[in-house]
């Protein structure tokens, strides 16, 4: 049997991949194209907490006050609008680069080198002393690896069939959320070490470490970027001017999603819009709530950063399995249920109030729901993508999950200190009902999605 996960170009057949068995489900996640997303995931999740969660901890350190820490956290809004860039990283090469390694590889590899040089400019730069220059090299990081998410994102669905999406979408985000362990935990670990355990305050140096091993850290996967092989590129017409260039590169992308499910588009961005929707507007309240209930920092920490993360990997290899043998559809309502369903658990938790115990539970079972959920929807939104299209619609596909839902969470402050606790959580798993009916609509949404699009003459 050939490898199901090969690096080939899949051929235009509109009728579905045939169901696995459950030996076959799970032997996806040995073939090479797993094991290279995982390696890839890692180099994704990586810099996410490097310059946000972490950034916040280390500038606190040295003494910066939290309103610039605040406005400093718009450096992540780069991977909010990685859609508008999205065309670039699809379409133009990179000079010397893109004939030796591909369009794909070419991409990853570049933004990965930026990557790993922000970090360790990250490193040498004191922010106790000048804030600017650190800030600037947070923000080469934050671009570079949004740029990495946009070429990663159409890697792996030009990679494989849809039947396997979900096995490398698990795999993904394994490695992802391994990477966040390291870049959260881990980096602490290391500057505590650095500094030595009883030294206190800010250190420079201990952080200089610990920053420098992270930049490090980027070398596995620029290592599997350049031992990997590159997916056939689809066919473009080379470009006489600007305006058609922009017309092949912007505007048919965003055509061609309209073209192909019409007024049906309109569903499917609606169910994009509101999938996470219970996920994200809980979680902004989660940390204030563990402090309100009493919970410790190393509480919060086993419980939530370390024990939390191995629950959502378990969760995402299950979503994995389940939607390469059940298919997508079945688990992507499954983990709308669980998602809202588990919210009620943290209603439960307020009343219950400082048990660690009660808190492993609902922690147990609230992160093995996002983890299945998140497997499945990141295979349902490449199923949506064109393979010639992929880096910019998977870029504006996912951008646009999270900006209803950040919105609304805004106000969820507001709510907790109305209704308590109980109430915020309980309305927030009814926000999932809306969701429950979306899929079971779009379940019901085809369209005729060839793996290559005629070149433009």
């Amino acid at each position: 049997m050939s490898d199901p996960l090969a690096l080939t170009p899949k051929p235009a057949d509109p009728s579905p991949s045939p169901v696995r068995t459950w030996p076959e489900a799970l032997r996806l996640y040995l073939q090479p194209a797993s094991l290279r997303m995982l390696a890839l995931g890692f180099a994704a999740g990586l810099p996410l907490l490097l310059v946000l969660g972490t950034l916040s901890f280390r500038l606190r350190e040295a003494g910066i006050d939290r309103s610039t820490i605040g406005y400093l956290s718009w450096v992540g809004l780069a991977y909010g609008v990685k859609w508008v860039w999205a065309p670039l990283v699809d379409r133009m090469p990179i000079p010397w680069l893109t004939r030796r390694l591909g369009r794909r590889r070419s991409w990853l590899l570049l933004s990965q080198i930026v990557i790993a040089g922000g970090l360790l400019g990250m490193a040498l730069n004191d922010p106790s002393q000048l804030l600017g220059p650190l800030v600037a090299c947070a923000l080469l990081v934050a671009v570079a690896s949004a740029t990495q998410d946009i070429a990663l994102d159409a890697y792996r669905i030009e990679s494989a069939e849809v039947n396997a999406q979900a096995a490398l979408a698990a795999s993904y985000l394994t490695g992802y959320r391994l990477a966040m362990i390291w870049a959260g935990a881990g980096v602490l670990w290391i500057a505590a070490f650095a500094q030595g355990e009883q030294a206190t305050g800010y250190a420079q140096a201990a952080w200089q470490a610990a920053y420098m091993v992270m930049a490090l850290s980027m070398l596995p996967g620029m290592l599997v970027v350049l031992g990997s092989s590159e997916p056939v590129p689809a066919p473009f017409a080379p470009a006489r001017n600007l305006a058609e260039w922009l017309q092949a590169a912007v505007i048919e992308p965003f055509a061609d999603f309209w073209l192909r499910y019409r007024w049906q588009a309109l569903l499917l961005l609606a169910l994009i819009a509101l999938y996470r929707i219970s996920d994200v507007v809980m979680g902004i309240m989660a940390n204030p709530f563990y402090v309100d209930m009493g919970f410790t920092k190393t509480e919060v920490a086993n419980v939530t950063k370390v024990y939390g993360v191995i629950m959502t990997l378990v969760g995402a290899l299950v979503g994995g399995v389940l939607s390469a043998r059940l298919g997508v559809m079945h688990v992507l309502m499954l983990g709308a249920v669980l998602s809202a369903a588990s919210n009620l658990l943290f209603a439960w938790l307020s009343g219950v109030g400082h048990d660690v115990q009660a808190l492993v539970w609902v922690i147990s079972a609230d992160n093995m729901a996002s983890g299945i959920a998140s497997a499945a929807f990141i295979a349902y939104l490449s199923s949506l993508t064109n393979i010639s299209y992929s880096a910019t619609q998977y870029a504006l596909l996912s951008s646009m999950m999270l900006l209803l839902p950040k919105f609304i969470a805004g106000f969820s402050g507001d709510f907790v200190d109305a209704y308590g606790y109980a109430q915020f959580f309980t309305a927030t798993a009814w926000l999932g009902l809306p969701v429950l009916l979306l899929v079971a609509l779009a379940s019901r949404v085809h369209a005729n999605t060839p793996s290559r699009l005629p070149p433009r003459t």
